[in-house]
């Protein structure tokens, strides 16, 4: 099973789930040690506001974890079976435990910045 994270700096996760052209991609079949086996840097036209084709890259994972989305990105990606959950944790892989273990921290308030370590 596979999750991706919204990360435009590949170092946290980030908002804006629509408009995010880089992903990192975890494999949780080992739930005690979920792993990135992958980083998608994509072109903008591949962003979810720009895409209107049939196959993404990201199509495939069961959830999408991000610091924000809306109603319509949110029906966009069920439509593909995929999951969106909101956090307000800024730590990709900690955003991946808190989801295995089904806790997810708050979304961060608009206009919270994040930045990495």
């Amino acid at each position: 099973m596979k999750i991706a994270v919204t990360s435009q700096d590949f170092c946290s996760v980030t908002a804006h789930a629509a408009k995010v052209r880089r992903f990192l991609v975890f494999d949780i079949r080992c739930p005690c040690s979920p792993r990135e086996i992958a980083r998608l840097d994509l072109p903008k036209e591949m962003s979810f506001h720009e895409f209107r084709g049939d196959r993404h890259p990201i199509d495939g994972v069961t959830a999408l974890i991000t610091g924000g989305a809306g109603e319509g990105f949110r029906a966009r990606m069920a439509q593909r079976g995929i999951e969106v959950v909101v956090t307000g944790e800024a730590d990709p892989l900690q955003a991946v435990i808190d989801y295995i273990q089904g806790v997810v921290k708050p979304a961060a308030p608009p206009g919270h910045v994040r930045y990495c370590a």
